[in-house]
């Protein structure tokens, strides 16, 4: 582990070139070390105790290890651990979102990327606060509560007042019902002072894929712009927490790069962060690499196949049992689906990867970033998790009653935050079905919400619970939240 350190601010010191190379070789020499991946295994398992469960998570050798193994029988333990882990820290609840596209000018010159900036056929749109106020409106009309905005790297047309603005006017936007209750952030690194103003105007999670962790890779992918500086990029997360933002999402786009590679540096990333900040990534998420305008995936030599997807996506989940795991609508229903039992907790729905998009009737692809697999309404979405034994979430309460950061972990591990996050879930459900289900969904949810309210222990909690749900059904409004 020469020159490894986890605690360091240096990128070739915690995403460490010779420590990955050495890592991928000693999970290849030991894939079928029967003693070896059972004890890794053991040390993955969920472990009850008086308050629910703990788990000690993997370093990124030893989940290297379980990705590695080709042993039918290991790699079903894996699968069933995974669900495990989901089920303890998680429940059956998943948290839903939508992106928000502001602007698609970029500077950069990302050759995966249908953005780029020698792409001169493609349409060049940046929205207005009243095209921002309409989009947000339509969202609302869906019943979304949380955006993810998204914004190409163009300091002339996207600089960060015109993020600021755009967050301000979400928020500002109240429709009948409707209330976008938390904007999370995925826009290019910036520097600790523009992480406080996102911090101040009330973000929740800042969202930045390292796209890839080798950096040979990575400079050739990302020829020109900005986003060519390896180092500023992969230290963005560093610079965001020192300016205050509790909680940031990792994620690389996996068919760039050889995967085993690319899951090894993103544990390490996370990794370091929990060495350096002392709390590790709030979620990571898994796109896979997507046909868009002039981007042709086929291009690329490293795509992985559905199997080994969820695998790391399993592999994951054991390794960072606290993290929640996002999968967005690039994937299919069906990958989708069996991704959900192995750990994701939070999808999309409904979902436009175009500026602009969610304003018109037909869903435009001159300006989508990429061909988006699971088309379905966010209705449809919200049923077929109900479905398959999921509740939907469209909670917020975290962000607003200051559990972030180290505060949202400690509650995680000790296994508390079932008391907040399972009622809060049921609440914001039942607002969706009061207000924007159709009949078939409506009855779907209800059924599930009363089923639910039973599995709730604390007595308290359940009085409140049904009394804020008996309130929602009578059109009482209030902002529910424990």
């Amino acid at each position: 582990m020469a020159n490894y350190n986890p605690a360091s601010l240096d990128p070739a010191e915690f995403i460490n070139n010779e420590e990955i190379l050495a890592t991928i070789e000693y999970a290849e020499q030991n894939k079928n070390n029967v003693p070896l991946i059972d004890s890794i295994l053991q040390k993955a398992r969920p472990v009850k105790n008086g308050n629910g469960c703990t788990c000690q998570g993997l370093t990124h050798r030893e989940a290297s290890v379980l990705l590695a193994c080709d042993i039918p029988e290991k790699i079903e333990e894996i699968y069933k651990i995974a669900e495990e882990i989901k089920q303890a820290f998680y429940g059956n609840r998943i948290v839903i979102f939508a992106p928000l596209y502001l602007s698609n000018y970029c500077v950069n010159g990302c050759v995966y990327c249908p953005y780029h900036l020698k792409n001169k056929h493609i349409a060049r749109k940046k929205l207005t606060q009243q095209e921002v106020e309409a989009e947000v409106i339509a969202l609302q009309d869906m019943g979304h509560k949380r955006l993810a905005i998204e914004a190409g790297e163009d300091p002339k047309n996207n600089p960060i007042e015109y993020i600021l603005e755009c967050i301000n006017t979400i928020y500002s936007v109240k429709h009948k019902n409707g209330a976008i209750r938390r904007v999370n952030v995925n826009i290019a690194a910036t520097t600790v002072e523009n992480y406080r103003k996102l911090k101040d105007a009330g973000i929740g999670t800042y969202i930045l894929f390292q796209e890839t962790y080798h950096k040979e890779s990575y400079l050739k992918l990302h020829p020109t712009g900005p986003k060519h500086d390896y180092d500023y990029h992969t230290t963005a997360m560093d610079r965001a927490m020192e300016g205050g933002i509790d909680d940031v999402g990792l994620g690389v786009l996996f068919g760039l790069e050889l995967y085993k590679y690319e899951f090894a540096g993103l544990l390490m990333h996370a990794e370091h962060l929990e060495a350096a900040h002392g709390v590790g990534p709030h979620t990571i998420s898994v796109p896979r690499l997507k046909r868009a305008d002039d981007i042709d995936p086929d291009e690329f030599d490293n795509g992985i196949s559905d199997e080994m997807f969820a695998k790391i996506t399993a592999c994951i989940r054991l390794a960072v049992p606290y993290t929640g795991i996002i999968i967005s609508t690039r994937e299919t229903e069906e990958t989708r689906s069996k991704l959900l039992r192995l750990g994701v907790s939070q999808v999309s729905g409904g979902s436009r990867t175009s500026v602009g998009g969610y304003t018109t009737e037909e869903r435009p692809h001159d300006t989508e970033q990429f061909d988006v697999s699971d088309q379905r309404s966010l209705d449809e979405v919200v049923k077929w998790l109900m479905d398959n034994g999921h509740i939907p979430s469209f909670c917020t309460a975290c962000y607003r009653e200051g559990r972030t950061g180290d505060r949202f972990m400690s509650l995680c591990k000790s296994g508390q935050i079932i008391n907040c996050c399972h009622p809060n879930a049921l609440m914001t459900l039942s607002e969706y079905l009061e207000d924007y289900a159709s009949p078939e969904t409506k009855a779907v949810g209800y059924k599930m919400v009363e089923t639910e309210l039973e599995k709730i222990t604390n007595f308290k909690v359940k009085d409140i619970a049904i009394q804020n749900i008996t309130d929602i059904r009578a059109s009482n409004r209030r902002d529910f939240r424990f």
